[in-house]
């Protein structure tokens, strides 16, 4: 059988053709394809937290920033529309709700609101700066530091679509959030390469929970039920069910992300306690503004001073405000308040939290009481290591 002989240029010239053409196809087919590996334009941060955690003070040194769109438990739409349903039951519409809102796509709150709104209709909007001045509102600057109150009076009737055209023109969008109890539900949204979302988990001493909580009880009822799947009835915590399962939370989400956590993690998480924010504020804010990609200005370190830096421990009606008040005053304010006997019980029930957050639990109400005793354990370097801490008690 007769055999063809092809000159070797001949083959070089047809695989090098052939070569161009899959690499143009390539090219071609790649472009029509989302870039996994380019990062988005905005980052996201969500402050994890629970009630009375502290997280509405650090939602506030992220809301006054100039570059940050702010919005504070967007997610109360979704629980006081679905409220006969257990927290664990709405987490994923949670999420959802929480995704929309770092892509600054207001319609998902067309399932939860009147459908003519104003920004009035979202809730807590005036705790957000970015809402209260331009382009959501003519009335302020936005490198003013805003009050809710003076925010209230003047941009309350502006459009609702302000808030999705306002949050576009952002570097930073910052979520706080109290209705998360479970890190790993998060994971499609840290695995999203539509988001470049990080995660500050604030905590706080369990026994200044309770006490902040007592001053808040009918507000928090409903919630309560909602953590304790009760169908819609309110709960008042007189057991501390309510507390338990926010320690218990606690612990899952902490020893996830830093006990073999997964590798999308990685550099994306970062845990907060309260007390050490209000004994160094400046330096505990400088840490959590690297970790988001901001930096201070003068001016926020003026009014940070200020707000941290005030007379007392505050008073009972201003238990949802941000209002001036001796911030070291306020984190041990449980101490001389609550009984020993209350304080025995709270131990009991989150005494896991207690350990692994970094607390010290007391013996008895002459520990409690005396201030000199500090309850606080300092924290390590690098970020705590807790998994061969072993506790006193």
């Amino acid at each position: 059988m007769a055999r063809i002989r092809i000159p070797s240029t001949i083959v070089l010239i047809f695989v090098t053709v052939q070569t161009g053409f899959l690499l143009f196809m390539y090219a071609r087919y790649s472009s029509f394809m989302p870039q996994s590996e380019e990062k988005p334009s905005q980052v996201h941060i969500l402050i994890l937290s629970s009630w009375r955690s502290g997280s509405s003070f650090v939602g506030q040194l992220f809301s006054q920033h100039p570059s940050v769109f702010y919005l504070m438990e967007p997610a109360w739409h979704v629980w006081v529309t679905m409220y006969q349903n257990s927290a664990k039951v709405l987490h994923m519409a949670v999420r959802d709700l929480v995704r929309s809102v770092f892509l600054c796509d207001m319609s998902v709150f067309d399932a939860y609101m009147p459908w003519k709104r104003n920004l009035s209709d979202l809730f807590q909007w005036a705790a957000s700066r970015a809402l209260c001045s331009a382009p959501a509102c003519d009335s302020f600057q936005r490198t003013d530091i805003t009050s809710e109150l003076a925010c209230k009076t003047l941009c309350g009737r502006y459009p609702f679509s302000k808030v999705e055209e306002a949050c576009k023109t952002y570097s930073h969008v910052v979520i706080k959030e109290v209705r998360f109890f479970d890190l790993k539900v998060l994971y499609p949204l840290l695995t999203d390469p539509s988001l470049n979302l990080r995660i500050i988990h604030l905590v706080r001493d369990p026994r200044a929970v309770v006490k902040s909580r007592e001053q808040s009880v009918k507000a928090l009822a409903r919630d309560n039920g909602i953590v304790l799947s009760t169908n819609g009835t309110k709960v008042e915590d007189s057991k501390y069910k309510v507390m338990q399962e926010v320690c218990r939370s606690h612990v899952q989400i902490y020893e996830t992300a830093t006990l073999k956590p997964p590798n999308f993690l990685k550099d994306r998480y970062l845990m907060v306690r309260f007390e050490d924010l209000v004994r160094d504020p400046l330096s505990e804010i400088s840490e959590m503004y690297k970790f988001a990609d901001l930096s201070l200005t003068p001016r926020l370190k003026s009014w940070i001073y200020n707000i941290t830096h005030g007379q007392g421990p505050g008073k009972k009606k201003e238990a949802f405000k941000i209002t001036s008040r001796d911030a070291v005053s306020v984190s041990q304010a449980w101490r001389n308040v609550l009984s020993f006997q209350k304080v025995k019980k709270i131990q009991e029930v989150c005494k896991g939290a207690i350990n692994i957050l970094g607390y010290q639990l007391v013996d008895s109400e002459k520990e409690q009481r005396d201030l000199t005793l500090d309850l606080v354990l300092p924290r390590r370097q690098n970020q705590f290591s807790w998994s061969s801490f072993n506790p006193k008690h």
